[in-house]
């Protein structure tokens, strides 16, 4: 019942930037926190930032001055601008929302969600 869709990826040159948007719907009572991860070919997922309810943020060291995160709660929607990219950030990009679920015959509950992904590459 609960749905997140990632937007912005692409292929942009070393230096260059990019802004990732996702937008959580469906059943939504409220989300707490929300972030993103990436995972580039052979390797494991890893976390790259996440904000939460009270708009405390928190990076990678790898990503740090260089990528930002924001939230818009009205609008369910998280944004990760990402400036100075480098080759090593390419990978596949994940919105997550830890969010509280409204159901029709059950107390509202809460639950972790992730997006289908969106492709970053950066070239030299």
């Amino acid at each position: 019942q609960v749905q997140l869709v990632e937007s912005g990826g692409g292929r942009v040159q070393s230096g260059g930037s990019l802004r990732l948007s996702c937008t959580a719907s469906g059943s939504i009572f409220a989300i707490n926190d929300m972030g993103w991860s990436r995972q580039a070919p052979g390797q494991q997922r890893e976390a790259v930032a996440t904000i939460s309810s009270s708009l405390t943020t928190t990076y990678a060291d790898s990503v740090k001055e260089r990528f930002i995160v924001f939230r818009d709660n009205a609008k369910n929607t998280i944004v990760l601008q990402m400036n100075n990219l480098k080759p090593e950030d390419t990978a596949v990009y994940y919105c997550g929302a830890r969010v509280i679920v409204r159901h029709a015959d059950y107390d509202p509950y809460e639950h972790d969600y992730w997006g289908q992904g969106t492709q970053v590459a950066v070239f030299s």
